[in-house]
């Protein structure tokens, strides 16, 4: 009895938390038929809003890929002072909110900021464009390939690491050939979630970005923007595109998972 009460349990918070809501929104959008979703996403708002998107997102995977893959061998493969803190640091993204993040961002590359403004002066604007953009985004999804990484590469030792070392072959032989090849699954599966994340992000963005129409409006801005605006077919498509991008991304990351995480060993 009990068994069958949490199953019914479960069943229900998931379709009314999430069920409904997405099939409303999806309803909503195709009411109509395909021509009206088609239209709104090819606007020139929108298209912009979808370029913008893909740039910061973009940017922000590749910075925290290779700082993911850096900070991963060195929590790993190396003992130093500070080595727990360091860790704490990379995994405050996840406890601070994105809100805090973008105004702490705007208080250190603001235009009224020493560091923002010496920015300024030689012709790079950061806070309400799209370097401020990336940097929030990056800041958000920081933990993400690290955490992907580290189970694996404490899995895998480093016996094969010290073997490659003593027949002679250099650090980055040894990472391209040994460590890369060990760890490739578990970085596919943080990539795509580092991407799922920047594509999603809100909180962060809408602080630093300024949420100014056709020049820093990402696709989850505009799905605001039109809506505040009334224009619920634009808004509805594009949360729409953002679910149907979701659900790709959950099936990439069950394709990429790695075994030993997907196992629950």
């Amino acid at each position: 009895m009990a068994k069958h009460v949490l199953r019914l349990t479960a069943v229900a918070y998931i379709l009314f938390l999430l069920v409904l809501p997405v099939g409303l929104i999806i309803w909503r959008t195709f009411g109509d038929g395909l021509g009206p979703f088609v239209e709104a996403l090819t606007s020139p708002s929108a298209l912009h809003a979808f370029k913008v998107t893909i740039t910061v997102a973009a940017w922000a995977v590749v910075a925290n890929t290779v700082f993911g893959v850096g900070a991963a061998l060195l929590l790993v493969r190396h003992e130093f002072p500070g080595k727990r803190l360091l860790g704490a640091f990379i995994d405050l993204p996840m406890a601070v909110s994105p809100v805090v993040v973008g105004l702490a961002l705007i208080l250190v590359y603001g235009r009224f900021s020493p560091v923002g403004g010496l920015l300024e002066s030689w012709g790079i604007q950061v806070i309400f464009s799209t370097p401020g953009m990336v940097l929030a985004t990056v800041f958000v999804a920081l933990p993400l390939v690290v955490r992907a990484i580290v189970p694996v590469l404490e899995e895998l030792g480093d016996e094969q690491e010290q073997a490659a070392h003593t027949l002679g072959a250099n650090r980055l032989q040894t990472f391209a050939r040994i460590t890369l090849p060990g760890i490739r699954w578990a970085l596919g599966y943080g990539v795509v979630l580092c991407l799922a994340r920047s594509l999603g992000e809100y909180g962060a963005v809408a602080v630093v970005s300024g949420r100014l129409v056709d020049q820093t409006q990402t696709l989850t801005l505009f799905v605001e923007e039109r809506f505040q605006n009334f224009d619920q077919p634009a808004a509805f498509a594009a949360a729409t595109a953002l679910a149907l991008i979701a659900v790709v991304t959950l099936l990439l990351t069950k394709l990429l998972r790695p075994k030993d995480l997907s196992d629950g060993n």
